[in-house]
């Protein structure tokens, strides 16, 4: 992840230099605070890339000896399908209609967003994963 830290660090850098020669010559305060939202959250991703880099060390895809069974992780838990999403359209389009039609229905619609996205996010809370175990590293 070091090198991804890096190329967002150069992403961040360009945005920042780009939004100060904008910022200098140009005469407009919404493309400059476009500018540095982008200069602000290629930082966000590189902070984050970087600091998994110091927990985490080296990845197998940052070596030059590595197989592809060295990236190999558990496979066991797919998830089945679930009707949340449609949920969420339908919040979604209650909301958009509640725009047009009256603050009562838009209300109603965020309920029904709002139970979607709690549904969508707690679905699996209970679920346990087995334990995995590593792979086996003896080859190469």
């Amino acid at each position: 992840m070091r090198t991804e830290a890096l190329l967002f660090a150069g992403v961040t850098l360009f945005f920042a230099v780009t939004g100060g020669v904008y910022d200098h010559y140009g005469d407009d305060p919404a493309g400059t605070a476009v500018l540095l939202v982008a200069c602000l959250m290629a930082a966000l991703v590189s902070c984050y890339l970087a600091v998994q880099y110091r927990k985490r060390g080296r990845r197998p895809q940052d070596r030059e000896d590595a197989e592809v069974i060295h990236t190999a992780g558990p496979v066991a838990f797919f998830p089945a399908a679930s009707s949340w999403p449609i949920t969420i359209a339908a919040g979604s389009t209650v909301v958009g209609l509640g725009v047009v039609f009256g603050l009562w229905l838009a209300l109603l619609g965020a309920g029904l967003l709002a139970l979607g996205v709690f549904g969508l996010v707690f679905q699996y809370a209970r679920h346990q994963e087995p334990e995995a175990s590593p792979p086996d590293r003896s080859h190469g």
